[in-house]
């Protein structure tokens, strides 16, 4: 069947504001599929769970190997090898360049999207934390400006945090638990040191950005633990999410998110099951710039969802299954050619709203 399943993360807004975003928004294409799709019952995830639904989503869908109770997804190995990198032997976890900055009692990540690190800068502070993990014997390799990885064999077992999870709170909750706390904490710490002295962060400062003043560790996963799937193509692949793609759908990552209708036609060409990634709500959300995620909101509706919708009408597409997630949130819609003939149904956004009983 032709079929595509459309991820949207951070697409269901905080319960308590979501009623008043959503008078504000213009969405018409989405309330339509909404309103006349037939959803799942509502799903609720712990809050303080160290992923964020979307990504608990992904990683049962793409099969990843079981982590420690209550950590996340296991994709280190799988991200490896979308970068180029095949690790032979041994526990592996992704690290992230970071910003945590002190708010009025207690350190905060900082989205690392929002961080600008470009490829030199990336190599220059790669540089200067080499020999620290040299000097107590774990490999750091280099996948980009924005991902790196350490072998931590005697790691293994300990549970991190999703940065995405960790954005905007209290670090010291979502702070690594396990073996290798201590030893990570440390290392940590003798990072941060080694980065406070360099120029390049009184460069980015002078220039508006957030220092590089930090590491997030996560995704711990055995060497050789590839992501499993069943789908004909995938797209919208960004940040960590390249574990589940390859080369070439992978580099269509930067066309999706300056996307139009030439890239939903590319999408629609072909047949079989397809995943489609739609993240542009994520970087608002996780900084609660809520104005700014209702134009994302309508951004998406307007060159996504409307052109989808006419491929849905039309018969050129199956099938859509919307899965929909917030912070603590999650929800799957279903929407047939024959489901858009339900005219008694109206349009309504109301499921972005709901809360779980």
């Amino acid at each position: 069947m032709n079929q595509l399943d459309i991820l949207v993360p951070f697409a269901l807004p905080p319960a308590e504001l979501a009623r008043d975003l959503l008078r504000q928004s213009k969405a018409p294409s989405l309330a339509m599929l909404l309103g006349r799709g037939k959803a799942t019952p509502l799903q609720s995830h712990d809050p303080f769970s160290r992923a964020l639904p979307h990504e608990h989503w992904l990683a049962r869908r793409f099969g990843l190997p079981p982590t420690p109770q209550d950590s996340s997804p296991g994709a280190a190995a799988a991200l490896m090898q979308c970068l180029g990198h095949a690790p032979a032997a041994g526990h592996w976890f992704v690290l992230h360049p970071a910003h945590i900055h002190v708010a009025r009692d207690h350190l905060v990540l900082t989205d690392i999207g929002q961080l600008q690190l470009e490829e030199e800068e990336s190599r220059r502070l790669f540089a200067a934390a080499l020999p620290l993990f040299e000097e107590i014997g774990h490999e750091l390799v280099y996948g980009d400006a924005r991902t790196w990885f350490i072998r931590a064999d005697a790691w293994a077992g300990l549970r991190t945090s999703t940065p995405s999870a960790a954005s905007g709170r209290n670090v010291d909750i979502w702070m690594p638990e396990g073996p290798g706390e201590l030893a990570w904490r440390k290392l940590q710490n003798e990072v941060q040191m080694q980065w406070f002295a360099e120029a390049l962060n009184e460069q980015r400062e002078m220039r508006g950005q957030k220092a590089i003043n930090s590491i997030w560790i996560w995704g711990g996963a055995d060497a050789g633990a590839s992501a499993q799937h069943s789908y004909a193509a995938r797209f919208g692949l960004r940040g960590w999410m390249r574990a589940f793609g390859d080369g070439a759908q992978t580099d269509q990552a930067k066309a999706i998110a300056n996307a139009n209708g030439n890239q939903v036609n590319d999408i629609l060409r072909g047949d079989g099951h397809r995943l489609l990634v739609l993240d542009a709500l994520a970087e608002a959300a996780l900084a609660e710039e809520w104005g700014l995620w209702l134009q994302h909101l309508e951004h998406l509706d307007r060159e996504w969802l409307a052109p989808l919708l006419v491929a849905l009408r039309a018969d050129t597409l199956g099938a859509v299954n919307l899965v929909l997630t917030g912070s603590d949130r999650l929800v799957e819609v279903a929407v047939t050619r024959g489901a858009l003939r339900r005219f008694w149904r109206k349009p309504s956004l109301a499921l972005l709203a709901e809360r779980c009983a």
